[in-house]
Order: structure tokens, then C-alpha cells, then sequence
């Protein structure tokens, strides 16, 4: 075991704070991360604040992970000391199951998850991202390509892949018309890699004053969702939608504008269920659907793609003393759209 630093909560009700825990020694098959920098997701405000229930405290979160392999095992063939590396939102899974050996182990029942998981090597809790260093098996990491800005590219690790995954699911193409619902750390990534496989990209939104950023992005049209003429004037014409909003909003309204056999899927996690008409599904043979993350030979892939393509996610750099500052700025959707921590500053 060795010494770490990390930013945890120790309560539902209480800010994240300087916390020293140890890390388990690499086993041969394990890779050892300075982490450089470390995304922030809304789930990680969730998950500290124990909105989702089964919070295990203390809690160091944090799952968008880059950083440099500092020591490897015996048996890794992969990495070396000096390359790049990335750690998403799992760090281990059962291996047997059939979404295992399907390569989706993201929705394993057995999947680790990087923070507030049963961790197996030490018996305790894993802990996250919000740290000086990670130590994960070499199966679950991922690499890191250096063409691209490296705290731009922490976000890949979960905004990133969370929205990659139903666009190549649902075989995104060029000639298709896809429509983006938000324009917040999900949605203006779903933008820019709906427009990168092709697409003709249309956002709904709710502010008027997202409009030249959303084409700045890659959106070529941008709808006021408020507006019903501005709706109407798109129904049955959407090939697929992906929904981002994490607030209660109807999903008929845009459950209406699918083509035939079109899909709506659902990657924001809104507080309250849905109330869903049969009416707009059956007449059209429509699809409601949802997506979680992808599992890691996807979000390798994704990785490629986007240092193919020269895409990173718009962010905000902060040092890690200004965290429960971050949160709150994100309950007020006040951030560009994604913060990262510099690991340098803990």
C-alpha cells in the first residue's frame, strides 16, 4: 500500500475536503497513474451529495481520468512507464458474463465501478479521480493519444463516451437528421460527434442565448423548444434524438418529430419518471430508448475518433481547492462546458 492525496465527503450534507488514504500496491496485472487531471461530472455531485442513495462515505469521486503510467506489472503488455493513460467510469467487471464477453462490460451486474464500488483487492471502497494517483488492472485503462489538449480530453472518459455510444448503437450516418436535446456537458459533446459522423445536427433548447454557441459547436439548426411552431415545423423528421437534459421536460414533444422507426434515447437521468403517451410510439413504430456508457473496447475507439478528428470537450480548468465552488456553479448551470481539476494544484 502507499500513501495518496485526494478531495473527499464525508457526509450527504458536507463539502469535499483535503483526504489522505492509501492505495493498493500494482499487482502484476495492475498499471499505477499519476493523475494529471480529472474531470467533473453531475454524477459526481449526486453520488457525494448520496442523491441517488448507497453512498459509501468517505467518497473521493471522480471517473474522467487522464494521466502518466508511473509503474506496470509483470504481466502488462500494453503500457509502458512514460505513456498516457486514461481511467473511465469502471475499473474492473465480472469477465464471464455474456455483456462481458460481448465487450459491453458496462452493464455487467458485477461491473466496478471506479468510485463507490466494493473494491476487491482491498476489501474497502474505491476511490476516484479526485486524487494524486490511481492503480488500476491494465484491462480497464485506456490510452491516451498526446495530439490532443490532455485536460480537454478527461471528459471523453465519461461526457464523451456516454454520448459516442448511442450514436454508433443507433448507426448515426451521413444523410441522417439527429436532433440533440441540451446544451450542457453532455449535450455539446453530443453535437460535436453527431456532426463528426455526418449527420445534419439540430439542437432544442430552452435559452435563446445558446444559439451561436450551438452552431459554433456543430449544430447547423437550433429550435427553441418552447416554440410549438418551431417544434411542428420538424415533425416525423428526426432518423434519431438523443436526449441529454437531466430535468423533468416532456419527451412526446419530441417523441413526435421521429420519422418512422425513429429512436429517442434517453442519457440524462431526469429526477422523476417520465409520463409517456402510447399514442406517439405506436403510430409511428417510434422507440423509446436509453444508454449508459460504453464498454471499453467502445470508448477506446471513441478515444481514437476524437484524436482523429481533433475533438475534446469545452472546458473550464480549475484547481481543486475551488470544487464545492464547481458544484454549485454547476447546480446553476454555470460552466462551458465541462470543469476539470489540474492534479498539479492538490
Amino acid at each position: 500500500m502507499f500513501a495518496t492525496k485526494g478531495y473527499a465527503t464525508h457526509a450527504a450534507d458536507q463539502p469535499l475536503k483535503p483526504f489522505s488514504f492509501e492505495r493498493r500496491d500494482p499487482t502484476p496485472r495492475d498499471v499505477q497513474i499519476e493523475i494529471l487531471f480529472c474531470g467533473i461530472c453531475h454524477s459526481d455531485l449526486h453520488i457525494a451529495r448520496n442523491e441517488w442513495g448507497g453512498t459509501t462515505y468517505p467518497c473521493v469521486p471522480g471517473h474522467e481520468i487522464v494521466g502518466r503510467v508511473v509503474k506496470v506489472g509483470r504481466e502488462v503488455k500494453k503500457f509502458k512507464e512514460g505513456d498516457l493513460a486514461g481511467v473511465g467510469c469502471m475499473v474492473d467487471s465480472c469477465r464471464t458474463c455474456p455483456s462481458c464477453e460481448e465487450g459491453l462490460e458496462q452493464f455487467c451486474d458485477g461491473m466496478v465501478l471506479t468510485y463507490n464500488s466494493e473494491d476487491r483487492h482491498t476489501g474497502g471502497i474505491t476511490y476516484g479521480g479526485y486524487s494524486t494517483s490511481i492503480v488500476v488492472d491494465h484491462d480497464f485503462v485506456l490510452r491516451i493519444s498526446d495530439k490532443l489538449d490532455l485536460a480537454a480530453t478527461a471528459p471523453l472518459l465519461c461526457a464523451g463516451i456516454t454520448t459516442y455510444s448511442p450514436l454508433r448503437h443507433w448507426k448515426v450516418s451521413k444523410g441522417q437528421k439527429v436532433g440533440v436535446v441540451g446544451l450542457g456537458g453532455l449535450g455539446h459533446m453530443a453535437v460535436k460527434l453527431a456532426n463528426a459522423f455526418g449527420a445534419e445536427v439540430v439542437l432544442f433548447t430552452t435559452s435563446p442565448g445558446k444559439t451561436a454557441d450551438a452552431k459554433r459547436l456543430g449544430a447547423h439548426e437550433v429550435v427553441l423548444s418552447r416554440d410549438e411552431g418551431a417544434m411542428k415545423q420538424h415533425a416525423s423528421s428526426f432518423n434519431f434524438i438523443i436526449d441529454t437534459v437531466g430535468a423533468k421536460h416532456d419527451l412526446n414533444a419530441y417523441l413526435d418529430l421521429l420519422k418512422r422507426d425513429g429512436t429517442l434515447t434517453l442519457v440524462g437521468i431526469a429526477p422523476e419518471p417520465a409520463l409517456v403517451g402510447a399514442f406517439p410510439l405506436i403510430r409511428r413504430r417510434r422507440s423509446l430508448a436509453g444508454s449508459l456508457i460504453g464498454g471499453i473496447a467502445e470508448t477506446q475507439e471513441m478515444l481514437d475518433f476524437c484524436a482523429e478528428r481533433g475533438i475534446t470537450s469545452d472546458i473550464e480548468l480549475i484547481a481543486i481547492d475551488k470544487i464545492n465552488q464547481a458544484y454549485e456553479r454547476m447546480l446553476k448551470s454555470d460552466v462551458k462546458y465541462r470543469f476539470v481539476i489540474d492534479m498539479k494544484t492538490l
